[in-house]
Parts: structure tokens; C-alpha cells; sequence
């Protein structure tokens, strides 16, 4: 390889506030023809009003792709670490966790 070129890759900058990571236990998708809208919602218990953390706006394409990347990585974690157990459908997502019902 010529010195004068750089090794093939992507820079990619992460800074420290970023890196910390936002927890959220719900999302909320939604689509046009042009784009996916994700939305990353943080529940509490005892608190009746959810906010969203963080949106996300993919193309279709994007959104395609993400969600093969994140299968892809949902096997990997399941070969490793064994199935995760999804929430019992019959029973329903716990939206209150035990606390008021909340209301957006």
C-alpha cells in the first residue's frame, strides 16, 4: 500500500456525552414512504408521564439495513448468553410497572 494513502475505514467520533448511553424501555416506530421515525421512550415507575430520550430518523433503506444488524447481533447475543425471553404476549406490556396508569 502507498504511504501516501490511508488504511480503508470510517473515523467515527463519539464524545463523551454521547457515549453514556441513553436507557430506554420502550420504542415507538412509525414510517412514511420517505422514512422511519423511531422513538426511544424512558418509563419509570410511579410516573405517569413517559418522555422521549432520543429520535431517530432513517431512510428506508437505513432502517433495512439496521434491521438486519440488529437480528444479526440478537443471534450472536442468544449463541452466547442463551434465548431471551420475550414478555408474555396474554399478559401485555407492564406500562405502569406497578405505579399509576400513565397518560401522554
Amino acid at each position: 500500500m502507498n504511504d501516501d494513502k490511508k488504511k480503508d475505514g470510517l473515523n467515527i467520533e463519539l464524545s463523551d456525552t454521547i457515549a453514556e448511553g441513553t436507557y430506554s424501555n420502550l420504542a415507538i416506530i412509525n414510517h412514511s414512504p420517505s422514512e422511519f421515525v423511531v422513538d426511544f421512550i424512558q418509563m419509570m415507575p410511579g410516573i405517569p408521564k413517559a418522555k422521549v430520550k432520543s429520535r431517530v430518523i432513517l431512510t428506508p433503506q437505513h432502517a433495512k439495513r439496521f434491521m438486519k444488524a440488529l437480528s444479526e447481533n440478537v443471534r450472536k447475543f442468544e449463541n452466547q448468553h442463551g434465548e431471551i425471553k420475550d414478555i408474555d404476549p396474554t399478559k401485555g406490556i407492564p406500562m405502569n410497572f406497578g405505579g399509576p396508569t400513565p397518560i401522554a
